[in-house]
């Protein structure tokens, strides 16, 4: 049986990983294999493309450098690591997808969104997501929570305006628009408990389990 592939979504401080990780224990609990991974990352040669992507020193990276850049991680990652897993018959939680690339670069450098699909539809040769959860958060409270956080990291990203950030929301909400049979809209405004349910609750369903109710200790 080959394994479900979940990519979560969500601009900066949209409390994605945080949910994964509670995820992962979960579905573990349950019996479940699950490998929980990041992008851009995840395996030796994709985090060290990572940590030229989001080094705050390379302001001076272009848009399309940056696009290729995630491509080729993304592909490593996919052939290295995702692949596998789903083969073995694990469930794969992925801390950001394609559909970062899309967001990002696509539509907030607007560099093109089909342009960036394109580039990317080569990386991941048919890979898509069974699923992606999209967390949806206004930027100017995901940014205050990074800084409020003291074990997350500040990347290059980060750092840009507030105008990009809300240029970055636009475009999640439009791919959700655009592709609505893959992605999944979560309030990630809400505490984290109810996130925690709300994607869990479609994960299951997803999953084929009957048990309708979700009961997590915080």
């Amino acid at each position: 049986m080959v394994g479900p592939f979940f990519s979560f979504e969500g601009p900066e401080g949209a409390g994605k990983t945080t949910i994964i990780a509670m995820l992962k224990d979960f579905l573990t609990e349950r019996g479940w294999e699950v490998v929980a991974t990041r992008e851009p990352g995840g395996i030796e040669i994709a985090e060290e493309i990572r940590s030229i992507i989001l080094n705050p020193a390379y302001i001076k990276m272009d848009g399309r450098t940056e696009a290729l850049l995630y491509a080729a991680a993304r592909r490593q990652h996919l052939v290295e690591k995702i692949i596998p897993a789903m083969t073995s018959g694990k469930i794969v939680l992925c801390d950001r997808f394609i559909d970062s690339s899309l967001a990002y670069q696509g539509f907030a450098r607007g560099l093109g969104m089909d342009e960036i699909l394109s580039i990317n539809q080569f990386a991941i040769d048919g890979y898509f997501p069974s699923l992606t959860f999209y967390f949806d958060l206004e930027p100017e409270v995901g940014l205050e929570r990074i800084r409020k956080s003291q074990q997350r990291e500040i990347n290059r990203l980060d750092m840009e305006s507030l105008s990009f950030h809300h240029k970055v929301r636009q475009g999640y909400l439009q791919l959700a628009q655009r592709f609505p049979e893959r992605i999944v809209q979560i309030d990630a405004s809400k505490p984290v408990d109810e996130v925690l349910a709300d994607t869990a609750h479609i994960i299951l369903k997803k999953l084929g389990e009957q048990e309708k109710s979700f009961d997590h200790e915080t």
